[in-house]
């Protein structure tokens, strides 16, 4: 005889009835809903194939974003073209230089303060042709290294300039000779462990003196495909002096140059300001005349007639000349060369490296 068991009831449970739909709206809403979980980055994931699995689809999908993008823009541009109609304005990426933060002393082309300062100016005489540009270049007192061949594609550089060995003679003592015969600049080529490190650029007489850090200097011999330069004045190229600072380095750096450059010598020597670090070039100009064949495309075309053609065409391309260097202004002062006694018109300090966005040349 078979017992029958019966389905035991929790104690105090109400009995089975119109209640237990009710029953299940309550565990339904006690039930935790599923909240948003921000997307993990892949930096957060430990495993190593993981993460760039998932580095990977992030990098597709921001590239597909970014074509689908261009696609919308290119297209919006070609049906305001179809409609006569003004095409969308291109976007400006935004970059360190266009971010640049506000700054008093940029010159403006209608400064006319500026301009009567510069008429008055200690480059003046030189850069009215008043006086012609003779250069002293020497070095500190222990001179060895790549100082010497940076020294000698330096002379070539800069026409009219003479070298004079340093030995033990104190800086005084050489700007105090060059001022006796005639010289209007001075520039001094420091070394630190057989390399060079800094230039100190002089004015003579009566100042200013600017000291750079010089870096990245690559010589002429370490350049793929340099070309040697000739002996004709060069065109002088400044860019992105823009300020009453970078105006005053400006003008120093031009007048170590003659202010009437020979093109026949296609010869162009570029100081290019960009984030306060002066890049140095020298490039030559080079003509070629290159044949491009022009074959006819008309199959009904006699034989003699569809022969290739040859069409001469001339084609510009730059040969670098070298050296190649970087400049950082470290400090201005006002007169010739004195540590003890000198005043300063700008000093580079640390706390001015605080922000990416400013810019003092």
């Amino acid at each position: 005889m078979t017992k029958e068991r019966k389905r035991r009831e929790p104690a105090g449970a109400p009995p089975p009835g119109d209640d237990d739909g009710e029953r299940m709206d309550r565990r339904r809403e006690k039930k935790p809903r599923m909240e948003m979980v921000d997307p993990v980055l892949p930096s957060q994931i430990k495993n190593k194939d993981k993460r760039k699995e998932v580095h990977a689809k992030l990098k597709r999908e921001k590239k597909a974003q970014k074509r689908m993008l261009a696609r919308e823009r290119s297209q919006a541009a070609q049906r305001a073209a179809e409609l006569g109609e003004q095409p969308p304005e291109k976007q400006v990426p935004r970059t360190i230089e266009n971010t640049r933060e506000p700054d008093e002393t940029v010159c403006r082309p209608d400064d006319q303060e500026l301009f009567a300062g510069n008429d008055a100016d200690e480059f003046s005489a030189v850069l009215k042709q008043q006086t012609a540009p003779k250069v002293l270049i020497t070095t500190c007192r222990f001179n060895s290294g790549r100082g010497p061949a940076f020294i000698e594609e330096l002379m070539q550089v800069i026409p009219n300039s003479s070298y004079v060995k340093r030995g033990t003679y104190e800086l005084k003592k050489i700007v105090e000779y060059a001022n006796n015969r005639g010289f209007t600049s001075l520039v001094v080529v420091h070394t630190n462990r057989r390399e060079p490190d800094a230039l100190l650029i002089i004015n003579l007489p009566d100042g200013p003196t600017a000291h750079f850090k010089l870096s990245k200097l690559i010589l002429r011999k370490d350049i793929k495909n340099h070309g040697n330069p000739t002996s004709h004045k060069p065109e002088l190229v400044l860019n992105n002096f823009t300020t009453r600072l970078g105006n005053r380095i400006g003008r120093m750096i031009q007048s170590l140059f003659p202010q009437d450059p020979n093109f026949r010598g296609r010869r162009v020597v570029t100081f290019h300001n960009q984030r306060d670090y002066i890049f140095f070039r020298h490039h030559r100009y080079i003509f070629e005349t290159k044949e491009n064949k022009i074959t006819s495309k008309d199959k009904k075309a006699k034989t003699s007639e569809s022969k290739s053609q040859s069409e001469k065409q001339v084609i510009c391309r730059l040969q670098e000349c070298g050296p190649r260097f970087t400049l950082k202004l470290l400090t201005l002062q006002h007169g010739t060369f004195d540590t003890k006694s000198g005043e300063y018109e700008w000093v580079h300090k640390p706390d001015m490296d605080t922000s990416r966005r400013r810019f003092f040349l």
